[in-house]
């Protein structure tokens, strides 16, 4: 959350990020927008992509999965998070602002974002404690993938082995996790579609 004692956090540390040259700020970097916002479109129009085929059986059928439980519930929300982070690094660049730095350079844009969009009053902080948000799911999720696809194959397994109420309530149990891992997909979609359209607004008014 973006509390006071974060804020003035972010105001030291940005300043001391330009001086290092990590955040590079020149009237060139604008050529960059254009990318960044087709990127940032692209990321969200795959995430609405994953969405469909994931909840609608129809649209499964033409690709044959070898999973007929066919779902991408982890790369929607990852797809939505980028969309966000490559909006967030357009509306930097329409500044001329550039990240150079690699390490670390997801919560660098967060908090560059902070110090020229919220500190001066362009962006509304929900906006921001959203981005934040989403990128902390996506990069748990990825953290947490490979354990994800064990308790899966685990889940897939104790389903063939168990029959009657057991398999019964299995399958009951695993429902409620899809349904569960749907809400949150659609949730980071819905997140990154209102941040896109904020932002482009801001960006239409530079």
């Amino acid at each position: 959350m973006l509390d006071e004692k974060k804020l003035k956090e972010i105001e030291k540390k940005v300043p001391q990020l330009r001086n290092n040259q990590e955040i590079i700020k020149d009237e060139a970097n604008k050529r960059f927008t254009n990318l960044y916002l087709n990127n940032s479109l692209l990321s969200l129009n795959t995430a609405k992509i994953l969405y469909e085929i994931s909840t609608k059986n129809t649209l499964k059928e033409p690709f044959e999965f070898i999973d007929s439980e066919f779902e991408a519930h982890l790369w929607i929300i990852n797809s939505s998070y980028y969309s966000m982070f490559y909006m967030s690094a357009a509306l930097l660049s329409k500044i001329g602002i550039k990240i150079k730095s690699e390490i670390g350079i997801h919560k660098k844009t967060f908090e560059t974002l902070v110090f020229y969009f919220y500190l001066t009053k362009k962006i509304a902080k929900q906006y921001l404690e959203e981005f934040e948000t989403a990128q902390k799911d996506s990069q748990k999720l990825l953290a947490t993938e490979e354990n994800i696809s064990i308790m899966q194959e685990k889940a897939h397994k104790l389903i063939l082995k168990y029959s009657s109420e057991k398999e019964k309530r299995s399958i009951f149990t695993y429902n409620i996790g899809l349904k569960a891992k749907t809400s949150k997909a659609k949730t980071s979609l819905n997140r990154a579609q209102e941040f896109y359209n904020e932002c482009l607004k801001i960006i239409d008014k530079i």
